[in-house]
């Protein structure tokens, strides 16, 4: 077995390589072409925007006009900010407001053939990092920050994208990394292997830009040592290796998806709770349950890491049934005791679309004799997005007496109609919006928006990721009952220290009286 297993990686080393190069190239060339459609489909966006803000009837940089960019940019996935500029100087914007003297005075990096100019990390709007981008055409500009291009490929794939000036032909980087290579490369369509580097471009005739999609081999092969040796191993079969045959339905055995599913089936995965209190007295009124799950080699793992994995598997509804019962046997005698209490709990949307989620939910509640009420229902916006299944199951959640919330509210899926349709019970504030507060980033500058806009339906909120005194007084000081979440108030624990921060909560006087204790008089967080 030992002389097999050995003449095995022998071939498997020899052809590796090469394998490895073409399926990064194939992986490459996908990834390029996802990134260039993309950013198409933004552009044009951009400079639809562009044309609205443009369109204003308004006074220019008055504040009716300032409401009316506001809006545009809260319904956008993309836009961060918009406003009036003059020979690189912005006089007023939807986050700035109108400035008594005008700021920036920057110089366009690139100019495309209709004229639209193009900024790069301009100063008001410099973000450590992150890059920038601010569109301009006559006095009108908008700004982007093009966060989406993050979820088409965890690393190490990553890109790169540039753009040519129409007046001089430069070319030059607009978004992503720099890789060290030349322009060139950068700007010609193909696939190109550069000693261990591999690089895929592909270009927009529309909007001369590029993006070129880029890894090593190495790089590639550190990311994924279970793959690696996954090629070898079946290339040490062709030498007919009993030895690595063994190995390699041992190694299948021991993959993280048959880990998660023996965990599953053991009831390994652990449920925590994490307190949401009433900001208008500090009261533990509601809790968000959490899956947490620990490998057979004793680390954690992240529950976007194992979520996403049952998902692409199809036994994600498996993790959610495990996670309702165990919410109902942690605090059944807890939502006896406290009827208006409620934990919440995750799906995904293919739970939504699962024929099977209403009925295991119903079943699960009959089983511990708790009401529907007590147990609402997260979703995120990216759940929402197939709305003809998302709506039907909403509709059917709430019938039940189950409350419906918008999970990670603000991240570009829902716009202000689309939220209506949905008809849900509260929206969560994304934990971005929460950490900007005090920062001086112009994203805070939506924030009465969304909380003007949750009033005007009948919305609860719920602010997430609340960590200092300073975020949650910026909450507390608004006119509508708003709950908070997040580190300031307690991490997610355990079930047993749950029930103990319950216990010490309902001997709190403001707390005794659940309904009162969301109606009582603000006082401000210490800091």
């Amino acid at each position: 077995m030992a002389l097999a297993g050995a003449c095995g990686l022998v071939g498997g080393f020899l052809l590796v390589d090469d394998i490895t190069a073409s399926v990064i190239e194939i992986k490459l060339d996908q990834y390029a072409n996802r990134i260039i459609a993309d950013s198409e489909a933004s552009s044009a966006e951009l400079r639809t925007e562009l044309a609205a803000v443009a369109a204003s009837q308004h006074r220019a940089c008055s504040s009716e006009e300032i409401g009316y960019f506001r809006k545009l940019i809260f319904e956008s996935e993309y836009i961060k900010d918009a406003g009036r500029i003059r020979d690189g100087k912005i006089e007023c914007s939807a986050g700035l407001g109108k400035l008594a003297q005008p700021r920036g005075q920057s110089r366009p990096d690139f100019t495309q053939q209709d004229g639209t100019e193009i900024y790069t990390d301009m100063p008001p709007y410099r973000n450590g990092d992150l890059t920038v981008t601010t569109l301009a055409l006559d006095n009108s500009f908008v700004v982007f920050t093009p966060l989406t291009r993050m979820h088409l490929e965890p690393l190490p794939l990553h890109y790169t994208e540039t753009v040519t000036d129409a007046p001089s032909q430069r070319r030059g980087r607009l978004l992503g990394e720099r890789p060290m290579v030349g322009m060139s490369l950068l700007t010609s369509e193909g696939i190109t292997r550069l000693g261990d580097g591999l690089y895929a471009t592909r270009c927009s005739i529309r909007y001369f830009n590029c993006a070129t999609a880029y890894t090593t081999i190495p790089e590639v092969l550190r990311a994924n040592r279970g793959k690696y040796f996954g090629c070898i191993a079946l290339c040490g079969l062709i030498g007919a290796c009993w030895g690595l045959l063994v190995s390699l339905v041992y190694r299948r055995n021991k993959s993280m998806e048959q880990q998660l599913r023996r965990a599953i089936r053991n009831d390994k995965l652990r449920v925590f709770y994490q307190p949401q209190v009433s900001l208008a007295n500090g009261c533990m009124v509601a809790a968000e349950a959490l899956a947490r799950w620990t490998n057979e080699e004793g680390l954690p793992v992240g529950p976007d890491v194992f979520i996403r994995l049952a998902e692409e598997h199809g036994f994600v509804g498996e993790i959610t049934a495990l996670v309702v019962r165990h919410v109902l046997r942690d605090t059944a005698e807890l939502f006896r005791s406290q009827p208006h209490f409620r934990v919440s709990v995750n799906v995904t949307a293919t739970d939504l679309a699962d024929p099977g989620f209403l009925p295991m939910l119903d079943s699960a509640l009959r089983r511990a004799a708790v009401p529907a009420q007590s147990l609402a229902i997260e979703i995120t916006e990216s759940s929402t997005a197939r709305q003809d299944v998302a709506i039907e199951t909403i509709r059917s959640l709430r019938m039940r007496g189950h409350s419906v919330h918008i999970d990670d509210f603000g991240t570009g899926y829902s716009s202000l109609a689309y939220l209506h349709e949905l008809s849900v019970d509260a929206i969560k504030i994304d934990k971005a919006f929460t950490q900007a507060i005090g920062t001086g980033s112009v994203i805070v500058a939506i924030l009465p928006q969304i909380l003007a806009m949750a009033e005007a339906l009948s919305l609860e909120v719920i602010a997430e990721g609340v960590e200092t005194p300073e975020q949650a007084n910026f909450f507390a000081a608004a006119e509508q009952i708003i709950l908070g979440q997040g580190w300031l108030f307690g991490r997610p624990v355990p079930a047993a220290e749950f029930r103990r921060l319950l216990l010490e909560n309902a001997k709190r006087p403001p707390c005794r009286d659940d309904v009162a204790s969301r109606v009582e008089a603000k006082p401000p967080f210490a800091a």
